[in-house]
């Protein structure tokens, strides 16, 4: 069972979510390679290509980040999703532990349209996302 207890992974979530804030992604990491505690590691502005940058190859993280997209000419959409990273050099533990941690880890970060599980970098390029957010979305009105 991971421990997300830390109060401050529920406040950075609260951010995300909050139309009137900037901080548009959160990304929670281990303790140490040991533990099964995930602290909150970083926040950001910058979207899906700022995200990328702080991933590492040898750990196993899960981030939430707010996408926003043209639904059509005239409106925008903001949808929020749900990554779980293990990156290409991840120790074979602590991927096995990952997926079932990510299971507490949605207690907390739980309102969510798609989840994208990310191996390498370009798992979260933001127009591939988009994409999947549109199907999942319903509605589109312009045959996409």
């Amino acid at each position: 069972m991971a421990d997300v207890s830390d109060t401050k992974i529920g406040e950075a979530y609260q951010d995300v979510r909050d139309d009137k804030t900037e901080t548009n992604w959160l990304l929670l990491d281990y303790e140490s390679d040991r533990s099964d505690k995930l602290h909150l590691t970083a926040t950001g502005t910058g979207g899906l290509d700022e995200l990328r940058e702080q991933l590492n190859d040898s750990t196993a993280s899960y981030a939430y980040a707010r996408v926003q997209y043209a639904n059509d000419k005239e409106s925008k959409r903001e949808k929020f999703i749900y990554v779980v990273w293990v990156g290409p050099q991840c120790k074979i533990m602590r991927k096995a532990k990952s997926s079932v941690h990510s299971g507490d880890v949605k207690s907390v970060l739980h309102a969510y349209s798609i989840e994208v599980a990310a191996r390498e970098n370009d798992d979260l390029k933001e127009e591939p996302i988009v994409a999947r957010l549109r199907k999942a979305g319903g509605a589109s009105y312009d045959g996409v």
